[in-house]
């Protein structure tokens, strides 16, 4: 509660007492009067102030909005903060804001608001090194009513300062911590954020590790430093003198980058990697929206049906499964206290074990269950394909979680639900190693750069299983569940789809992943629904591409 609105309540409170004491004339009503009548007490109440309620009307909206900015364009920061829901964290932003963004003066301009949001335009002089440099940003705030006093003040985030500020971030004028970098990509090629917007986020992510080893020099800069922890890198938002840029080789094809982000933009959200898979390094890594949060390294999504290349692959190394073995795929299985089924029910009387991965028929798979033991799974998809080991690709990035289960949710585990968690970077590094018969994990940078130790599988795939996998994929892009997405492939080639259930979606999240020759993708688009009809056309395009 603000301070003022808290004094006003505490004086009134105050004034009440002071007013039930006077009516006793000075006398304990405990002990009544001289004459015996009750003198201690009053037909008269203390008045109690009613507390408004509800959403703040469009007036109370604009005087706020109003009130907060003018304040804050005049430096009056305390008034500033007293308008707000946590006066503590607005004075600490606001005078940052001044002492370590060294903004001089900020000129703030309310837009048209919608409903309780109030659009604003900030016109900002950084004064730093006797310069005095403009600054010209949007933001917003939003109005909302104080349950304690009633009033109408602003819901205070640290978006309020600037749209991308996140909780413990700080926004800082100095000096670049680190020199900026030239990416360039495998061939010299230039990797700039204007002629490929979705990899800003992962351009910032290499400058923040890189810069200082590519040789560079710092400029002076208005940035996002990120609170401790965050999977976000720093953020330049203003260049004030601009710093000697270091060269930073990277693994990319720019050529392939810029098929994967036209592939992306069809979709308002989708993520795609595709990986050199003799190699492991990362040819294209592409996200939608462009600027944001990098899905494709750090997203942790359930991955459905995909998930059954590595089941697949535990089921053949168990003696479990095999191409060309009769395998039981019914309507329906029951384990662990959960009755399983297919999509729309389906069922193959006296079926394959092809069959069954082709048409991805769930109850398949959860039928071997019982045979299993609870941490088969986690084993085989640690070493054999390298998820969950600590990959060092040369950015932040998710290396996959398949967790030991048991019961219902290990049956869940073996589609791609329970507790499984996976990105794109993860799926294409399972298509990777079913095409190269070994992990080799994922990189942006060599390893050679800084000599990190890149993350190693315990062992090889069997050659008969992974035979057996690339039948069981080709069998799935020519005549299964992935053959429309790949039609027109010819070469050595696979691919699994995947649709993985997520509580509280009217529409499953679509997989994809793929191979062919020497590269494999994958990719999800959230909410897309079957993975052939919204993740497939991605992956096809890239593996067209390359």
């Amino acid at each position: 509660m603000r301070s003022g609105a808290r004094a006003a309540v505490i004086g009134a409170v105050f004034a009440a007492m002071v007013g039930v004491a006077g009516c006793g004339g000075g006398q304990d009503s405990s002990t009544g009067s001289k004459d015996g009548a009750d003198s201690g007490t009053s037909d008269e109440k203390p008045v109690v102030k009613k507390v408004k309620t509800g959403p703040p009307s469009a007036a109370e909206v604009k005087a706020t909005a109003r009130d907060f900015l003018a304040a804050w364009s005049a430096g009056q920061t305390a008034k500033a903060a007293g308008l707000t829901d946590d006066d503590k964290a607005a004075t600490a932003a606001l005078t940052a804001y001044r002492d370590k963004a060294h903004i001089g003066k900020a000129m703030l301009a309310a837009g048209q608001p919608t409903g309780s949001t109030v659009p604003f335009t900030v016109n900002a002089q950084i004064a730093y090194g006797g310069r005095q440099i403009p600054w010209t940003y949007e933001s917003s705030l939003t109005v909302t009513r104080d349950k304690t006093s009633g009033a109408a003040v602003v819901d205070w985030k640290p978006s309020v300062v600037h749209p991308k500020l996140q909780a413990g971030d700080a926004l800082k004028t100095g000096p670049a911590g680190t020199p900026p970098i030239k990416a360039v990509d495998r061939d010299g090629a230039e990797l700039s954020a204007t002629d490929h917007p979705t990899l800003k986020a992962i351009l910032d992510g290499l400058r923040e590790r890189y810069g200082k080893k590519a040789g560079g020099t710092p400029g002076v800069e208005t940035w996002i430093s990120r609170a401790k922890g965050s999977k976000s890198p720093d953020e330049t938002l203003k260049v004030l003198s601009k710093g000697k840029a270091g060269t930073l080789r990277t693994t990319i094809d720019a050529k392939l980058q810029a098929t994967a982000e036209q592939a992306v933009k069809k979709r308002s959200k989708a993520a795609v990697v595709a990986i050199k898979p003799s190699t492991g390094e990362v040819l294209a890594v592409a996200n939608s929206p462009a600027q944001g949060f990098n899905t494709a390294f750090q997203g942790s999504y359930a991955p459905g049906s995909t998930m059954k290349v590595i089941t697949s692959a535990l089921l053949i190394d168990k003696g479990l499964a095999g191409y060309g073995k009769p395998h039981p795929c019914p309507k329906y299985f029951s384990y662990g206290g959960w009755k399983f089924q297919n999509d729309d029910k389906f069922e193959i009387k006296g079926g394959k074990f092809e069959q069954s991965f082709a048409r991805s028929c769930n109850t398949a798979f959860i039928s071997q269950a019982p045979k299993l033991a609870d941490d088969d799974l986690t084993k085989e998809a640690r070493d054999v394909f390298g998820i969950g080991l600590n990959w060092q690709t040369g950015i932040s990035s998710f290396d996959g979680a398949v967790p030991v289960q048991s019961a219902a949710s290990k049956g869940a585990s073996l589609i791609g639900q329970g507790g499984v968690r996976m990105n794109p970077l993860n799926m294409a590094s399972v298509s990777a190693t079913v095409a190269s018969g070994s992990f080799h994990q994922p990189y942006l940078v060599s390893p050679s750069l800084d000599n990190r130790t890149l993350a190693k599988a315990a062992r090889a795939m069997k050659p008969s299983t992974r035979q057996q996998l690339k039948s069981l994929m080709k069998l799935t892009a020519t005549a299964g569940t992935a053959a429309q997405a790949m039609s027109g492939m010819s070469g050595d080639f696979g691919a699994k789809t995947g649709s993985a259930e997520v509580d509280g979606q009217k529409q499953p999240n679509g997989w994809f992943t793929a191979y062919s020759g020497d590269l494999a993708a994958a990719a999800v688009v959230p909410q897309g629904g079957h993975g052939g009809d919204s993740a497939g056309p991605i992956v096809a395009s890239v593996l067209r591409a390359g």
